[in-house]
């Protein structure tokens, strides 16, 4: 009997998750804690992610990044310029990023000593949702241009974050962005979950992001989204909702 395509995708997800769970356990023995940005294109997630960087290599964190993208090197170029160690994970047409691409760069390339791989996902809020990478944080990120309504609307990618990110608040004026309207669908689908604003060109928002990273780096526990791939590594039992930094 032919399979269903419902089957077909649950038994993908299935064995992506077992290899994620397999590389948190890996990366959890050797200190390293992923975080996961998810977005959609054009949100400023690659600008952000530099300022991060920069702000880490000053301070002289052991930090690096992997950016995903059907073609080009451009993220990878430009996420360079802040001095940490970055590398560019090609898809070749995938639409997002799957446990055993990133099993294979942290085998091959992650720079020993690394504390934090930041990876940049391929810019999309559907199918990269799905998909645990073995991540320590899940990080959401959307710009003030996007319109209110995104967390409704992808409430998948919204429901599974640890963190959500409101990108380029610089532009909440002329976009005409309604705050409050944003945080209540926030809310809608994922209860408690904490919104940093952020500016990459003001900086705005870099050290908060930065310390939050490093929080869970540190053990601290993470915020229980109601749509989390998979339970969490560094959560504690009986924490309340939220980073705690």
């Amino acid at each position: 009997m032919c399979e269903s395509m419902e089957e077909v995708t649950q038994a993908v997800l299935a064995k992506n998750d077992g290899l994620a769970a397999d590389l948190r356990d890996d990366l959890t023995r050797r200190g390293v804690s992923v975080v996961n940005l998810l977005s959609s294109p054009g949100s400023g997630k690659t600008e952000l992610l530099g300022r991060v960087l920069a702000r880490a290599v000053e301070r002289g964190l052991p930090v690096a990044a992997l950016t995903a993208d059907l073609a080009t090197e451009n993220d990878a170029h430009r996420l360079a310029r802040s001095g940490a160690p970055v590398k560019q994970l090609l898809t070749d047409g995938l639409c997002h990023l799957e446990a055993r691409q990133l099993r294979g760069h942290v085998d091959s390339w992650l720079p020993e000593g690394t504390s934090v791989l930041f990876v940049e996902n391929v810019g999309n809020l559907v199918c990269p949702a799905s998909y645990d990478l073995g991540e320590s944080l899940r990080i959401v990120l959307m710009a003030v241009t996007e319109g209110e309504d995104k967390p409704i609307k992808y409430p998948t990618a919204f429901g599974s974050a640890h963190l959500v990110v409101l990108t380029k608040t610089d532009l909440a004026g002329p976009a005409g962005f309604d705050r409050a309207a944003f945080e209540a669908h926030v809310r809608r689908v994922n209860p408690g979950v904490e919104v940093v604003p952020s500016c990459a060109r003001s900086g705005a928002g870099v050290d908060t992001l930065l310390e939050r990273v490093l929080a869970v780096r540190d053990g601290a526990p993470v915020h229980r989204p109601p749509l989390a791939p998979r339970p969490h590594t560094h959560s504690h039992e009986g924490a309340e909702a939220g980073l705690v930094s």
